[in-house]
């Protein structure tokens, strides 16, 4: 493989005749859309040449690494969202269906470059979820006016808390966070909200402490880091696995293994497969003569698209399937209830 078409960066497409142009084929990540730029058939080398020495994602001897190149002034997108279908089996055989989509739209605009860091925006624009189960669907859309049920439109007025909002992220080219900040203004804001939703002292704390638990720099930090960068810092060839292990459990016990593996990179695209999950687990415990045994397992699989030229994700699409189960037993008699949940986490998905 001679050493452009081996760097992958760009697709040629030559024809018989040197005077014809050429085509060479990379994505905006920014929208996601795919770019066609023509050149002379006898400049594609040269521009192949200097997409590779600007490129993001690169290839050294057969081993790619990864970095960020972002533009200054640009914005990124990083539209998450997950889908998820649970049915649960009671133990006399009836089943109850829940679908809940849950959508947040976050963008990262480029303020400036300095001593090997990134100077980000992060900017939390919108917030979407939607439940739906027995032939009944509920909306709650940041976009949209607020429900009229009440329950509803306090979830949509702590939504609207949670967005309009802006945070600055440091990060440097290797795709470590650095630091997170802002968070200060935003917790007067979730006061301020949850004030105005309850006149009780405890309730309006426990809201605040969920609030600011689920919305802090580790949180982002661990939510980010998963999804803006993933190849090892050594580099890997095409086919190479890598392994990344996380505790699932609070005591480490358990933990969730992805598998990754670099598929290709072509056509301004590196292409990046997931495997793994959480193996079977089972828990017994017998209290009072009644043994209950607690079953439990997750499968992922899916694929990561990133940007050659600027390392930002194009896309994510990755479907975790969970299963658990729990049992009581006597002895002579049981009864299980099982729960089977399909999960497709998606980013930039359009």
């Amino acid at each position: 493989m001679n050493k452009i078409a081996g760097l992958a960066l760009v697709t040629i497409a030559l024809t018989a005749c040197k005077k014809e142009n050429t085509t060479i084929t990379r994505i905006d990540p920014t929208t996601g859309d795919t770019i066609k730029i023509e050149v002379k058939a006898e400049d594609s080398a040269k521009v192949a040449q200097e997409m590779e020495a600007k490129a993001a994602i690169k290839d050294s001897a057969g081993i790619y690494t990864q970095t960020l190149k972002l533009e200054q002034g640009k914005t990124y997108p990083f539209t998450t969202r997950q889908k998820d279908q649970s049915t649960t089996t009671l133990p006399d055989g009836s089943k109850q269906s829940v679908t809940r989509e849950n959508t947040d739209e976050i963008t990262f605009t480029v303020n400036s470059f300095d001593n090997n860091a990134y100077d980000v925006t992060i900017n939390f624009i919108s917030k979407k979820t939607t439940q739906s189960a027995e032939g009944q669907s509920q909306t709650v859309d940041t976009k949209a006016a607020a429900p009229k049920e009440e329950g509803l439109k306090n979830r949509w007025t702590i939504d609207k808390a949670m967005t309009g909002n802006t945070l600055k992220m440091k990060i440097d080219q290797s795709g470590k966070i650095l630091s997170i900040t802002g968070f200060e203004p935003i917790y007067t804001k979730f006061s301020n909200t949850v004030n105005g939703l309850t006149k009780e002292p405890q309730e309006r704390k426990m809201l605040l402490e969920q609030l600011k638990a689920s919305f802090n720099e580790e949180i982002l930090r661990d939510q980010f880091s998963k999804n803006i960068f993933i190849m090892p810092t050594k580099g890997v060839k095409i086919g190479e696995k890598w392994t990344v292990s996380e505790n699932a459990s609070p005591d480490g016990k358990v933990k969730i293994s992805s598998h990754f593996t670099l598929k290709s990179v072509k056509d301004g695209v590196a292409e990046i497969t997931v495997t793994g999950g959480i193996p079977k687990q089972n828990q017994k415990e017998t209290q009072g003569g009644i043994t209950q045994t607690l079953g439990s397992e997750l499968v992922q699989n899916g694929t990561y698209r990133f940007d050659v030229n600027t390392g930002w994700i194009i896309s994510q699409d990755i479907k975790v399937t969970t299963e658990q189960s729990q049992t009581f037993s006597d002895g002579k008699n049981s009864e299980t209830m099982k729960s089977i949940t399909n999960s497709n986490v998606l980013v930039n998905s359009k």
